[in-house]
């Protein structure tokens, strides 16, 4: 799983909010805070659904070939475009999908701030990311349900985000755990989907899986509309005229330099953890014990695996870094953080490797797995939030919002690769595949040594605490 869909820009709510600050209807928070958490719930559960049923759906049904030529333009997509076939393309096609959702919200937020507003413009994402899930159903038109699916999310993601924010008055202490609740509604969501969409999908048939997504979605939508009165009033505000812009400021453009430098690192950094949806599946799907007791469970259920450790070990991260601070007075920096998270992600895949190694020619039992799962949610604890946080500290002031939107470019990078590296699982040994993962935490965790070595305190300012 990703952090991205849980850190929106925390901007100062506008002075139009028209909720009361007493408005503690929900666990203290406002009853429009509830509404939203379901509605993002209801978005994620369609989005993880599909995420992890995509891959599986085109490995065991889509791409075979009593099936091939029935998909409009698929078979032109293959030979003109990826010049791929099976499982590569498979992959190809999953992070090219995955890394749109990641550019797409950009094209969502010119939507709302120039034509339509947030409200209309949300209305509409999931409107369309519910006909995508439905176009799933009609044989032909897959590519025309990815197409929309992109385009739902794009409409969709960012507008809700900016809600949240917005039902609480500067200075309102309550709006950062605000968001912390928001984050809860989609932890339980990306849990939920593999146990309900992918046992759907996998035992009853795909459309089962899909159409279950785009029920749920339909049911969030219902649930925004009625919400109405307790939400933020969909105003625009006109900056005021004569207002002069932030300007950069001296020492701006090195910062602007080291973020740059971070995007690849990054993308590469998360190339192990995005792999969980593509090629690790098709691996799991053929290689794990998962036959209990007479009965196989779906393979969908890893990623359930996968978001309850990532949940778990994020709470249980922050609970010891806090632990520590007041037993010390000292915590690791955001970079000491991510260098303690590629180590751990470097073990993760080594868990990987290892149980590719020796697995002979039976099946592969779960505790090697498991503890990948393990090792890479506590990377992931120490990589993901806390990148966030380093990008926005190193962003000047002028461009806070922009270099927000620049951080996200890479997750569409990882994705991009994970879908040309995911191809090369067909034709790599297992072991060897794995190792080129350990190899790419590795270079994540030399460049953020480099990076702090070298660039820390230029950049960051003050001596770094911790490691």
């Amino acid at each position: 799983m990703t952090i991205a869909e849980a850190t929106p820009e925390l901007d100062d709510a506008p002075e139009l909010a028209h909720l009361a600050a007493h408005d503690r209807a929900f666990l203290g928070h406002p009853k429009g805070l509830g509404y939203l958490a379901v509605v993002e719930g209801c978005e994620r559960f369609s989005y993880y659904s599909m995420q992890t049923l995509l891959t599986l759906y085109m490995i065991k049904y889509l791409l075979l070939p009593a099936h091939e030529g029935r998909e409009l333009g698929l078979g032109w997509l293959a030979g003109n475009w990826y010049h791929k076939a099976g499982q590569p393309l498979a992959s190809a096609i999953f992070g090219d999908y995955t890394a749109l959702v990641y550019l797409t919200p950009i094209i969502g937020g010119f939507v709302a701030d120039r034509w339509l507003g947030r409200r209309a413009t949300l209305i509409l994402g999931g409107l369309v990311m519910a006909l995508g899930h439905f176009l799933l159903a009609i044989e032909g038109a897959f590519l025309f349900a990815l197409i929309a699916l992109v385009a739902g999310v794009g409409l969709f993601k960012g507008n809700i985000a900016s809600q949240v924010g917005e039902l609480y008055r500067p200075g309102d202490l309550r709006r950062a755990m605000a968001f912390q609740i928001f984050y809860v509604a989609i932890n339980v969501s990306v849990i939920a989907a593999p146990l309900i969409s992918g046992t759907l999908g996998e035992r009853l048939g795909w459309h089962w899986g899909f159409g279950c997504a785009g029920v749920v979605m339909v049911i969030g939508l219902i649930i925004y509309l009625a919400a109405r009165p307790w939400l933020p009033a969909d105003v625009r505000v006109p900056a005021a005229p004569g207002k002069a812009r932030a300007a950069l400021e001296p020492g701006d453009g090195a910062r602007i330099s080291g973020i740059c430098l971070l995007v690849p690192v990054m993308a590469v950094a998360l190339l192990t953890n995005q792999e969980i949806f593509n090629a690790y599946l098709v691996w799991a799907d053929s290689a794990f014990q998962l036959t209990f007791g007479g009965q196989t469970l779906p393979t969908s259920w890893m990623i359930t695996i996968d978001a309850t450790l990532s949940f778990s070990m994020l709470v249980a991260v922050a609970a010891f870094w806090k632990w520590r601070l007041v037993r010390t007075g000292t915590e690791p920096d955001e970079l000491g953080k991510m260098i303690i998270g590629s180590v751990f992600t470097i073990a993760g895949g080594l868990c990987l490797w290892f149980a590719a190694a020796h697995a002979g020619t039976g099946k592969i039992g779960l505790f090697w797995p498991v503890m990948f799962h393990l090792f890479n949610s506590i990377g992931f604890a120490h990589i993901m939030p806390v990148s966030l946080a380093l990008f926005t500290r190193l962003a000047p002031r002028a461009m806070n919002g922009t270099i927000t939107g620049i951080y996200y470019l890479a997750f569409f990078a990882a994705n991009k690769i994970v879908g040309v590296v995911g191809g090369w699982y067909s034709s790599m040994p297992t072991p060897q595949f794995w190792l080129l993962h350990v190899a790419t935490a590795g270079v994540g965790l030399v460049a953020f040594v480099l990076f702090k070595a070298t660039l820390a305190r230029r950049l960051l300012g003050g001596a770094p605490v911790g490691v």
